[in-house]
């Protein structure tokens, strides 16, 4: 499938499900807050049908989130023990020098805090896109040790193609960008009206949170099943 057809259809998807119906949206804005829950209606999307939101299984729904949410915590282990660990030898490095605080003592180690930064940036995106396939992988089999099948994984991106893999992340988060930024304005404009305007801005960022979460779910069971 295209990009441009699988994100067609993505929004297609977010749109039905959504506009229109504005009890369904509104119970997915509370469960907007009370996360885990939005995070299994994602698992649902994912898991490649459309569900009946008010018939789903609340209790079912926040296991199914928590369970996502452990996924994607352990994909963020390593990057994030890089990150500590970078952070903590520039301190320690500052620590034992003993030196007097200038510009050339600091120069090195803010050098390796860089480096390290950099290498945390690098492997978040890796392990995210790993992650992402391995959350699809969870919700279609209902085990979380299939969101880990790092063979399998591999083996789904690299018959999706690692290139269109990448450009297709690329081209959802350019969507995303410009909807958020959209809002953004509105947001702004309506500054100039106290209280009222406030609000209004609240709301409508609240909304858009579960329209990007269905779109974006949706567009992964599509990149998940391009490569089966």
């Amino acid at each position: 499938m295209r990009i441009s057809d699988a994100l067609s259809e993505s929004w297609g998807f977010a749109q039905e499900a959504l506009f229109g119906k504005w009890v369904r949206w509104i119970m997915l804005v509370i469960s907007s807050i009370i996360f885990p829950i939005m995070y299994g209606y994602t698992v649902r999307v994912m898991r490649g049908n459309q569900p009946v939101y008010e018939e789903e299984s609340f209790f079912g729904l926040f296991i199914d989130g928590v369970k996502l949410c452990i996924i994607n915590i352990v994909y963020m282990i390593i990057p994030m023990l890089v990150l500590f660990a970078t952070i903590g030898y520039a301190l320690f490095g500052i620590i034992i020098s003993g030196k007097e605080i200038t510009i050339n003592s600091v120069l090195p180690i803010l050098g390796g805090f860089i480096t390290g930064i950099l290498i945390f940036i690098f492997l978040a995106i890796i392990f995210g896109m790993v992650g992402i396939i391995g959350s699809v992988r969870f919700a279609r089999t209902g085990s979380m040790g299939e969101a880990f099948a790092i063979g399998e994984i591999v083996s789904t991106i690299g018959r999706i193609g690692w290139i269109h893999y990448i450009v297709s992340l690329l081209a959802l988060m350019v969507v995303v960008f410009i909807l958020m930024t959209v809002v953004t304005i509105i947001e702004l404009m309506l500054i100039i009206i106290p209280v009222v305007g406030w609000i209004v801005g609240w709301v409508l960022s609240m909304f858009l949170g579960p329209f990007i979460s269905l779109m974006s779910s949706r567009f992964y069971s599509l990149l998940y099943d391009s490569g089966i």
